[in-house]
């Protein structure tokens, strides 16, 4: 039997998790949390389960829309930066606008947190943006976890994810089946990159192309840092004015797998949506990983948004309506195309980008 009677006496914060920091982090976070509630959230951050009471009055069939997401590789230019409290924002957006493509209005999310080490600070401030993101979609944050791993996850490192709860009516779900031919298909701007592609965006510019990220960009007006972290648009708000005001069919977040890839998952069976490249200028973050990583147009086009954040489908006789909300709400929106029948070639995608961007 091995004699232990001169070892040290082993502890959690020995094998590298420290309760007391992670009870800081609750504390210094709570004042941000705060700041997203709704009136139908009953108990949010401390408790071991946040409660929520869905209003019934005030619908009459609801169904319950759920979706989870992260932030991606973004992460890493946020650690190398040193900013941490914008990622969060990107976090919400990811979930809610996801939410809002079937119609749903976003009320509540709760988030994961995985750190090598807890820092406070660090969560706090990680939080910070969580909280601003749920404000700017109108959700509740009710709830979530932080998990210290060490000996999983170097020291300075975190993960982030979320899931995301909304409700919509039954009779007012929006998707695929609600399309026609004659549809029109409107853009709404991106803020840039958001939350896709970073690791293509990350070997571009700061491998192959060995830029700093504090370094001034003259195409930015601002560092690159500064650029690729620029928070993602959250639409949620924007989307749910639009549907309240015109005849909506529905919209397509346009995320991972880019533009023609995620509109054509709204397109049903036999027509197709035609996207006209001409309509729009994608930003210069854009055409400098094209050019300096010479990467070409169709793997662009798949890996970003290409200045296109969210689309929405929607009836023509409503376009103008649908564009003067968006335009009132400070959304840059245009007519990107339109919905037509597919014709009689199985293999035909059921969107396709055509034309040429102007200056890019």
């Amino acid at each position: 039997m091995t004699d232990t009677s001169n070892t040290p006496h082993a502890t959690y914060a020995a094998a590298g998790v420290s309760i007391e920091a992670g009870e800081q982090a609750v504390e210094q976070l709570k004042p941000f949390a705060e700041k997203a509630v709704r009136p139908e959230v009953l108990a949010g951050i401390g408790g071991f389960a946040g409660l929520f009471k869905l209003k019934l009055d005030r619908w009459k069939e609801p169904i319950l829309a759920a979706s989870t997401d992260g932030v991606g590789t973004k992460i890493a230019v946020a650690q190398a930066m040193g900013v941490h409290d914008t990622v969060g924002i990107d976090l919400v957006a990811m979930v809610v606008d996801d939410l809002v493509v079937c119609g749903a209005e976003p009320m509540f999310l709760q988030d994961y947190i995985a750190v090598g080490t807890v820092i406070p600070e660090r969560i706090a401030a990680l939080v910070k943006g969580i909280s601003e993101g749920c404000v700017r979609a109108g959700c509740a944050l009710l709830g979530g976890e932080t998990a210290e791993h060490p000996g999983l996850m170097a020291d300075d490192t975190y993960d982030l994810s979320a899931t995301g709860v909304g409700v919509v009516e039954a009779d007012a779900v929006l998707g695929p089946e609600r399309v026609r031919p004659g549809d029109v298909v409107i853009g709404m701007a991106s803020s840039g990159l958001h939350s896709n592609g970073y690791s293509l965006a990350r070997h571009v510019l700061l491998e192959i192309g060995r830029m700093p990220l504090d370094g001034q960009v003259e195409e930015f007006g601002r560092t690159l840092g500064e650029e690729m972290l620029e928070p993602t648009r959250i639409y949620a708000k924007d989307c749910l004015a639009v549907t309240a005001e015109a005849d909506v069919r529905t919209f397509a977040h346009i995320t991972g797998g880019g533009m023609a890839s995620n509109v054509a998952r709204v397109i049903p069976p036999g027509l197709r949506a035609t996207l006209d490249r001409g309509t729009w200028t994608p930003a210069p973050v854009f055409s400098m990983i094209a050019q300096r990583g010479r990467v070409d147009r169709l793997e662009m086009e798949r890996t970003f948004n290409m200045g296109v954040g969210m689309a929405a489908v929607v009836a023509p006789e409503d376009v103008d309506r649908a564009l003067a909300v968006l335009t009132a709400r400070h959304v840059p929106a245009w007519v990107l195309g339109e919905v037509s029948p597919l014709g009689d070639d199985p293999d035909a995608a059921r969107a396709e980008l055509i034309g040429d961007h102007p200056r890019f």
